[in-house]
């Protein structure tokens, strides 16, 4: 997260810019912390006065302050200072707009559109050959006059049916997604923090479905040594345990809720780091540490084969290039006929986004 302060050559910043950045700074902190507000209050407080952020117009206290009075924080005298769960959305509304503020989106994207036509939706510039039932407002009268003067050509042009063309539209379909997050402890390992960025994206892609897509549907599954479907509220919460990578589970658990979901259109969205290295048959844990155990990737991948039997493709965002994992995921995408993406940390959120966004295309029929 990079938050600096307008150009100095126009002035100082004002209290309400500086309190703006000091809320996302604030939301990138509980982010890190798992949702603890004492904790990240803490950071925040320990980082305004290393770097001089706090002064006579705006101090630590004023900033703790509005965020009782936003209702984004509750502190109570002598108990720990809590989120509330206006403050669990607040996270979710700041990852959104983190995300959105660094894309440029095509006008017409993520409007849930289908390769289908139908009665409703928007019109398209392709036309086709009137059907009886057709709506009339989708008439293109121009093309229709000239296939009725082709036909007749000098002679009186006077429109049949036979010359009438009709706008395509696109129907609006809603989509079934599941989420998957590795919070294995390669995620934190060796420092390198994967884990919020990971985050940040699952608690805007909420959002955004609640906002814009009400019909659609979104699970979290969270997958280390097992895989367990969390609530929105748990997410803003959970954090990476000292767990291996059992992608099986994950998978078969996606698919167990995808096929039972009535919206047309379903979908994975995988974030990983690492190869699994787990895997829970007949109520036993196996874990191979070391990875790429044939025992593991096989039955992963047959997973990944049921899904495609039940059209659920699979979309991997690898955030680490470890060659065990690149071959692993290669292999998954070719049987599931799905699809994979080489993301940085940087620019995690901004590749689910433009993918998401953009691969709205579905068959529903």
């Amino acid at each position: 997260m990079h938050i600096r302060y307008a150009d100095r050559r126009f002035g100082p910043p004002d209290i309400k810019e500086r309190m703006e950045l000091f809320k996302r700074l604030f939301a990138h902190l509980l982010l890190q912390t798992d949702g603890d507000a004492d904790k990240a209050l803490d950071h925040l407080e320990r980082i305004g006065e290393r770097y001089n952020l706090f002064d006579e117009q705006l101090s630590f206290d004023d900033v703790k302050d509005f965020l009782v009075k936003k209702q984004i924080i509750s502190a109570n005298p002598g108990q720990p200072v809590t989120l509330t769960p206006k403050g669990e959305r607040f996270i979710r509304t700041q990852s959104l707009d983190e995300i959105f503020r660094g894309l440029k989106f095509d006008p017409n994207g993520g409007n849930h559109r289908s390769n289908f036509t139908g009665s409703g939706g928007e019109r398209q510039t392709e036309t086709r050959a009137y059907q009886f039932g057709d709506d009339i407002n989708n008439i293109d009268f121009l093309k229709s006059f000239q296939n009725s003067y082709r036909r007749n050509l000098d002679t009186d042009s006077t429109l049949a049916e036979e010359d009438l063309e009709v706008f395509e539209t696109e129907q609006h379909v809603s989509v079934a997604t599941c989420l998957l997050l590795d919070v294995s402890h390669s995620m934190i390992l060796y420092g390198e923090d994967r884990i919020t960025p990971a985050k940040r994206v699952a608690m805007a892609l909420a959002e955004l479905i609640k906002q814009k897509y009400p019909k659609d549907a979104l699970h979290i599954i969270l997958f280390g040594d097992v895989a367990q479907e969390v609530t929105l509220r748990d997410l803003t919460y959970c954090g990476v345990g000292p767990y291996h990578t059992n992608t099986h589970m994950a998978l078969r658990m996606a698919r167990d809720i995808l096929v039972r979901k009535k919206q047309a259109n379903k979908q994975i969205f995988m974030i990983t780091d690492g190869k699994p290295t787990a895997l829970f048959e007949n109520n036993d844990l196996y874990i191979n540490s070391m990875g790429h155990d044939p025992r593991i990737i096989n039955k992963t991948l047959n997973e990944a084969a049921e899904c495609k039997r039940h059209g659920i493709p699979i979309t991997t965002f690898m955030i680490a290039q470890d060659p065990w994992l690149v071959k692993f995921v290669e292999d998954l995408t070719e049987i599931n006929k799905g699809r994979a993406f080489y993301a940085s940390l940087d620019r995690l959120e901004q590749t689910v986004f433009v993918d998401f966004m953009q691969n709205r295309r579905r068959k529903v029929r």
